[in-house]
C-alpha cells in the first residue's frame, strides 16, 4: 500500500499507509461483534497493508481501545502508527445510565465525563495505556471539542477555555518530552479545527466527514491554512457517515442521522455522473480527499473483512478526470477541490 510520509517538526516524523483503520466500529458502533470478529477484521486490515489505526475512550467505552490494543502487541511497535484521544474520562455507572445506548452494544457500563483539563487529559492517556497494553502512542487528539458534541456555542466555548488553560499544555509537554510525536485535534467541524490551528501549534487535525464528495468547504481557509503549516489532515468519515457508501437509498445514514431530503438529492445527482462513468459511488468518494495535499490518510473504518476489502479495492480503481470536471461542471463539487495529485499547495511527501 502507498504511504505518505510526514514530518512537520524536523524530527523523522511519521509514515501513514494512505488507507488507515478507524476502531469506532470495533467498539460495538450500532451492532455488537465478538472479540474474535474484531480481531479476524484487525487482521485483514493489516493483511491488506493498513498500518495506520486510530482509536479513542469513547469507541465502545473502553472496547475497541482493548481490542485493538490486543491485536497490535502481537507487532512489532515500529511497524504500525497508533493514535488515541482525550477529552473524555469513562465512570463507572449503573446500566441505564450508559453513554451511547442505541449506538454503541454490549458495552463495559461506563458514562462519559468531558474533561479537558491538564489533570483531565493526563488521566485519560494514563488509561488509554491500561485499556491498550501499549507502551506508547504516536499520536494525541483532543476529541470532539465543538458544537455538535457539546451542544451549545456557549458549551462549546467553555470547554475550549478549559482546554486552553490546561489539556493544551498537557498535550504539548507529552509532545515535548518526546512520550508522542504529534498532537493534534479529531473534531467534527472544520471551522473549530481551524480556530485551534489559530490558537495552538497542532501538528495533525482527524477531521472527520468535512471534507468528502458530498462537501468541500473546509476549502474556504482551514485546508489552505493547514497547507501553508504543514499540518497534516486524518480524514475521518469519506461517506458522511454511510450515505457516500450506499447511495441516497431509504434510511441513508448522514452525520449519523437519516439523511434530509436536500442531501439525499445532492447524493443522487452526484451517484449520477459517476455511473455515467461505470464508476461507483463509494469508490469515488473514497479516492476524492486524497487528492489534496495536506490529507496524509483517509480511515474508512469497517466493521467486517468484507468491508475492508471493500476499501481497499476502492482506493485502487482508477477515476477518470472527467468525473470530477462534469460534478465541476454541474455545480455538485466546489471549483477549487484539487482532483489530480499535481494540484493543491503544497503537503505531504509521497512514497511507495
Amino acid at each position: 500500500m502507498k504511504t505518505r510520509h510526514w514530518d512537520r517538526r524536523g524530527d523523522g516524523g511519521l509514515t501513514f499507509t494512505e488507507l488507515g483503520f478507524g476502531t469506532a466500529p470495533l467498539g460495538n458502533l450500532y451492532r455488537a461483534i465478538t472479540d474474535e470478529e474484531a480481531a479476524a477484521v484487525l487482521d485483514a486490515a493489516w493483511q491488506h497493508g493498513i498500518r495506520y489505526f486510530d482509536t479513542a475512550p469513547l469507541y465502545g467505552l473502553g472496547l475497541a481501545e482493548r481490542r485493538v490494543g490486543r491485536f497490535l502487541a502481537t507487532k512489532q511497535r515500529n511497524e504500525f502508527v497508533i493514535s488515541t484521544k482525550v477529552g473524555r474520562l469513562l465512570k463507572v455507572c449503573r446500566p441505564e445510565q450508559r453513554t451511547g445506548i442505541g449506538k454503541f452494544f454490549g458495552t463495559p457500563n461506563r458514562r462519559e465525563v468531558f474533561d479537558y483539563s491538564y489533570d483531565g487529559v493526563m488521566r485519560s492517556f494514563e488509561a488509554s495505556f491500561e485499556r491498550t497494553g501499549l507502551d506508547s502512542f504516536d499520536i494525541l487528539f483532543v476529541h470532539d471539542l465543538d458544537v455538535f458534541n457539546h451542544g451549545t456555542q456557549a458549551a462549546c466555548d467553555h470547554y475550549v477555555e478549559q482546554f486552553m488553560n490546561g489539556g493544551y499544555q498537557a498535550m504539548t509537554s507529552l509532545r515535548d518530552q518526546g512520550v508522542v510525536k504529534a498532537v493534534g485535534g479529531g473534531i467534527n467541524e472544520w471551522e473549530m479545527c481551524q480556530t485551534l490551528a489559530e490558537r495552538c501549534d497542532f501538528d495533525l487535525f482527524l477531521l472527520a466527514g468535512r471534507y468528502t464528495l458530498l462537501e468541500q468547504q473546509a476549502l474556504e481557509s482551514f485546508l489552505p491554512l493547514c497547507a501553508a503549516r504543514n499540518i497534516g489532515i486524518v480524514l475521518g468519515g469519506p461517506y458522511n457517515s454511510g450515505i457516500l457508501a450506499t447511495g441516497p437509498v431509504a434510511g441513508a445514514q448522514y452525520n449519523y442521522s437519516d439523511a434530509p431530503s436536500h442531501i439525499l438529492d445532492k447524493v443522487r445527482r452526484i451517484e449520477e455522473v459517476c455511473l455515467k462513468y461505470n464508476v461507483a459511488l463509494s469508490d469515488a468518494a473514497l479516492n476524492f480527499p486524497f487528492f489534496h495535499p495536506a490529507v496524509v490518510s483517509v480511515i474508512p473504518g469497517g466493521q467486517s473483512i468484507d468491508q475492508v476489502a471493500s476499501n481497499d479495492r476502492a482506493r485502487n480503481r482508477h477515476i477518470p478526470r472527467e468525473l470530477w470536471e462534469d460534478l465541476k461542471s454541474l455545480c455538485l463539487m466546489r471549483d477549487d477541490a484539487p482532483v489530480s495529485e499535481t494540484e493543491g499547495y503544497g503537503g505531504a511527501d509521497l512514497a511507495v
